[in-house]
């Protein structure tokens, strides 16, 4: 992973000082980090503008150290045992950070927590463990990609404009863009980049996992005014934006309406139960791309009321899955499937 980004470089330098009992000086950072002592002196100033427990102490023969203000050389951190038990049992949910520079301070940290807590209560803990399991079907790996997402962070923390290699998924080869980060999220198992595209003239979802290169440039960006995450993600079914102000209403059959009922899909979602059993869902959405998918897994169980032009999509979906099966099962040439999959109409979305 590349030192050179800020975010990185912190957290180095934060290793460095919770590891040096007698402190370190900025020289010693600056060498070992391969950057000027005035870049050190501004991630230090940085630390102690957000309230980070740093101070600079004169040392024998009048030198500059500097460590963490208690004298184990380690922030006073302290949790109860209740709180200690739910992250040593959460430890398995960081494992997509696997590989990576914070993957390996989170061992270690566990590895201080089993220390603390002695065989028995570990023991306990190893059989409670064992009833909590993390799926991660269709998760993504980024075990290879640590310094591409350390360029991306790169791009966002320091609001560069940053050039990318990206390969969407019906293009044969990578095709390189100019983009403005705004952020990274999270979102079924998977990363996706929220850009402005320079290219396109407007904010784009790019799947980092399509992403082969990156490299943040010297030039700056302002994002817009008042410009979030949560907010520019509102109005979407996942990861997909439109630009649309759709009311879209679904009835779902007995079979799945419990299911339905337990989980928060969207913000705007209102669910209303039948007289005869069905459940009525209602969105409202930017765009129907993604929750058709959703739709579609539900199978007979889920009818598209509104509005009619996602309703027939949802039919002509249907009608070529059935001509595909029908093919397969008649023996019909592949290929022919194939070039027929080829004229459906394509995805609009860089996601």
């Amino acid at each position: 992973m590349s030192k050179d980004s800020a975010l990185v470089r912190q957290w180095l330098i934060l290793k460095m000082l919770s590891s040096r009992h007698y402190g370190i000086t900025v020289q010693e950072m600056a060498q070992e980090l391969e950057v000027t002592d005035k870049t050190i002196r501004r991630d230090l100033n940085t630390f102690k503008s957000v309230g980070m427990p740093i101070e600079e102490r004169i040392r024998d023969h009048g030198q500059k150290r500097w460590s963490l203000t208690h004298g184990n050389g380690h922030a006073d951190l302290s949790f109860s045992m209740d709180e200690a038990l739910a992250f040593y049992l959460g430890r398995r949910f960081l494992e997509p950070m696997a590989g990576t520079l914070f993957w390996e301070a989170a061992q270690n940290g566990f590895k201080k927590i089993r220390a603390c807590l002695g065989k028995a209560t570990l023991e306990h803990l190893e059989k409670v463990a064992g009833c909590l399991h993390h799926t991660t079907v269709g998760a993504s790996d980024y075990t290879r990609k640590i310094d591409l997402i350390d360029e991306l962070m790169e791009g966002i923390e320091k609001r560069k404009v940053t050039l990318i290699n990206y390969q969407s998924l019906g293009a044969t080869e990578p095709v390189e863009y100019e983009i403005h980060p705004y952020g990274i999220m999270y979102h079924r198992g998977s990363l996706y980049l929220v850009v402005r595209s320079t290219d396109h003239g407007k904010i784009l979802h790019f799947k980092v996992d399509r992403i082969d290169q990156a490299e943040a440039q010297t030039l700056a960006f302002e994002p817009p005014e008042g410009f979030s995450l949560e907010q520019h993600l509102a109005d979407s079914f996942g990861v997909f934006q439109g630009d649309g102000d759709v009311a879209v209403k679904v009835r779902f059959l007995p079979p799945v309406v419990r299911y339905v009922e337990e989980s928060k899909w969207h913000a705007s979602q209102k669910l209303s139960r039948q007289h005869d059993g069905s459940l009525m869902a209602e969105f409202r959405l930017s765009t129907t791309e993604e929750i058709m998918r959703w739709i579609l897994s539900f199978g007979r169980n889920a009818i598209v009321i509104e509005p009619s032009e996602l309703r027939e999509e949802v039919r002509e979906e249907l009608e070529v899955l059935l001509r595909d099966y029908s093919r397969e099962k008649h023996g019909t040439d592949p290929r022919s499937v194939a070039s027929h999959r080829r004229h459906r109409r394509p995805s609009t979305d860089k996601a």
